[in-house]
C-alpha cells in the first residue's frame, strides 16, 4: 500500500492539445504533474490551473530524450509525495519531407521520443496505475492508420502507437487500467511549424480544435474505449482508411505530400 498522492502525469504540457488535456483533467478534479522543457510555460499553465481553485499541479522540467528522464520524473514525484493514477503520454513530433533527404539524427529523435520514450513511460508506472485503478492514455494520430510517404518516420512511430497502445488495453484490462489511444486529425497547434509544415496539415473539414480533442481523449479514458478518433467526419475517414487498398492509400498520401513539398519551394 502507498502513501503517495494520486496525480495525472502529462507530458508535452507546454502547448497545444497537452495543455488543453492538462485543462481537462483539472477541470474534472484531477491533481496533476506537468512535463516538458520549457519551464516558463509549464508554470504558467500551473499559476492559470491553481487559479481556479484546485491544487497547483507540480512542475516538472526536463527533457524526455535525456537518458534516465523517467528515473527524474519519478524521483521528484516521490519528493512531491505523488505518483501516477493516469500516464498521459502527449509529447511528440515529426518532421515533413523525403526520409532520405532529411536529418537522420532528427529522425532517430522522433523514433526516440514517439516510441522508446512513450514505451518506457507507459510501462513505468503500472503498478501505481493498478493501486489507484487510474489509466494510461496514449496520443497518437490518425496518421497511424496510414503509409506517410513524404513524413515515413513520423506516420510509422504513430502506427507503433496505435498497435502498442491497443495491445495494452487487453494486457492491462485484468489489472483494472484503463487503456485509450486517442488517433485526431489535423489540429492547430505548434506541431506544424516544428515539422516544417507551411499552410493547413489537410482539409479543413478533418481539423479539429485541441480543446475538443483533448475532451474526446478524456470522456474516451473513462470509458476505456480502446481506440478514440474524434470528430464524425474522421471517424469516416478511418473507416475507409481500413477498407481502401493499401496501394491507392499509399499513391493519395504520396501525391499530397508532393504538392506541398512543391508549394513550399515558391
Amino acid at each position: 500500500m502507498s502513501n503517495l498522492r494520486p496525480v495525472t502525469l502529462i507530458t508535452g504540457a507546454s502547448a497545444g492539445i497537452g495543455v488543453a488535456l492538462a485543462r481537462e483533467f483539472a477541470r474534472h478534479g484531477y491533481a496533476l504533474a506537468l512535463v516538458a522543457r520549457r519551464a516558463d510555460r509549464l508554470n504558467w499553465l500551473a499559476d492559470e490551473i491553481a487559479a481556479s481553485g484546485v491544487t497547483r499541479p507540480i512542475v516538472i522540467a526536463t527533457d524526455l530524450a535525456l537518458a534516465g528522464a523517467t528515473q527524474t520524473i519519478t524521483d521528484l514525484l516521490n519528493a512531491a509525495g505523488a505518483e501516477p493514477q493516469f500516464v498521459v503520454n502527449n509529447a511528440g513530433f515529426g518532421l515533413v519531407g523525403v526520409a532520405a533527404s532529411l536529418d537522420r539524427a532528427e529522425q532517430l529523435a522522433i523514433i526516440d521520443l514517439n516510441v522508446r520514450v512513450l514505451t518506457e513511460l507507459s510501462l513505468a508506472f503500472v503498478d501505481s496505475m493498478q493501486r489507484h485503478r487510474g489509466g494510461l492514455l496514449n496520443v497518437g494520430s490518425m496518421a497511424g492508420f496510414l503509409p506517410g510517404p513524404g513524413m515515413a518516420v513520423y506516420y510509422a512511430t504513430k502506427a507503433y502507437v496505435l498497435s502498442f497502445t491497443e495491445a495494452l488495453h487487453s494486457e492491462f484490462k485484468p489489472r483494472g487500467i484503463k487503456v485509450t489511444v486517442l488517433c485526431p486529425g489535423p489540429v492547430p497547434t505548434e506541431f506544424a511549424a516544428r515539422a516544417g509544415v507551411k499552410g493547413g496539415l489537410a482539409p479543413g473539414i478533418l481539423t479539429q480544435t485541441a480543446e475538443a480533442v483533448a475532451a474526446a481523449g478524456f470522456d474516451g479514458l473513462m470509458r476505456n474505449t480502446r481506440t478514440v478518433v474524434p470528430g464524425l467526419v474522421n471517424k469516416l475517414v478511418a473507416l475507409a482508411i481500413r477498407i481502401l487498398p493499401r496501394r491507392f492509400l499509399l499513391r493519395l498520401v504520396d501525391s499530397r505530400q508532393s504538392r506541398r513539398r512543391a508549394a513550399q519551394k515558391h
